[in-house]
């Protein structure tokens, strides 16, 4: 099913927390695409809502079929592959999943994967506490789908810190993962770029970032660094600030050729205490 040097876009936002907004944001960028197809389009986490408090997010976690229909809509009208970064799901007791949604050109969801790791650090910013768990709900599935683009594997951004998680992926088959991102710029200054080149050399796959950047409505301020990685660890195109795209290719035969050459899976002897 894999189609050799499809085109991949991350997409850097600087979301507000205005949804309607968001979305007029996504589609005027939609609309400056290249014109290569397959392509699949990657969005940051939180693209949609860039909430001041975990309240405002459960109340547009309350409407959220009606973005689904838009973003569905989207995907026909331009014939791309889009994984929505991550959008709020209602769960339960005041709570909602930061779901990573893959849709297809047909504008279906073929995908959801729910941010298993959740941010509740304490970070040197001027937002200091961050306590995802309040109003996130944790999720609890490893997400690999095939797609014209390889198989790929679906995470969220602080996932990016538990190389377990991306192990699993590999063991289900991902050739891409995807780390849909809003960094805060303390640790991304020291940590960000490491730990994706790690986590891209240690899988053997690509690894497509894209990264909320700059000072947003709510006040919290996101790093940016969307960045496209090779399964041999290189960096083959990076956003380091402001809004826009870049974009990338996903040679198979050089990820089954560095896989070969290097089969560090099958040399893998601690694969019974991993995800």
């Amino acid at each position: 099913m894999s189609t050799l040097n499809a085109n991949i876009i991350a997409l850097q936002m600087c979301s507000g927390t205005n949804p309607d907004e968001n979305m007029a944001t996504l589609g005027e960028a939609l609309n400056k695409l290249p014109a290569a197809r397959p392509m699949l389009v990657c969005l940051p986490e939180a693209f949609l809502v860039f909430s001041k408090s975990g309240h405002d997010t459960l109340a547009v976690a309350k409407r959220i079929t009606h973005y689904k229909q838009q973003l569905s809509a989207l995907c026909k009208k331009h014939n791309i592959w889009l994984n929505a970064g991550t959008i709020p799901e209602p769960h339960k007791n005041n709570k909602y999943f930061a779901a990573s949604h893959l849709f297809n050109s047909q504008g279906e969801c073929v995908a959801t994967y729910n941010k298993m790791h959740l941010f509740d650090v304490d970070v040197a910013d001027k937002t200091a506490s961050y306590r995802e768990s309040d109003f996130t709900q944790a999720g609890d599935d490893v997400v690999v789908v095939a797609t014209p683009f390889g198989k790929i594997g679906l995470t969220v951004c602080y996932d990016l810190r538990f190389s377990g998680l991306f192990s699993a992926l590999t063991r289900q088959g991902a050739e891409i993962i995807l780390v849909p991102s809003a960094f805060t710029v303390p640790t991304g200054q020291v940590h960000w770029q490491p730990l994706l080149k790690a986590r891209a050399i240690e899988t053997q796959c690509y690894v497509i970032a894209a990264a909320q950047y700059g000072t947003h409505q709510n006040g919290r301020q996101t790093y940016g660094h969307s960045i496209i990685i090779s399964p041999w660890g290189e960096q083959i195109a990076t956003l380091e600030s402001g809004v826009g795209f870049i974009s990338g290719y996903a040679d198979l035969n050089q990820l089954n050729k560095i896989r070969r050459d290097m089969p560090v899976q099958s040399h893998q002897r601690f694969r019974e205490h991993l995800l």
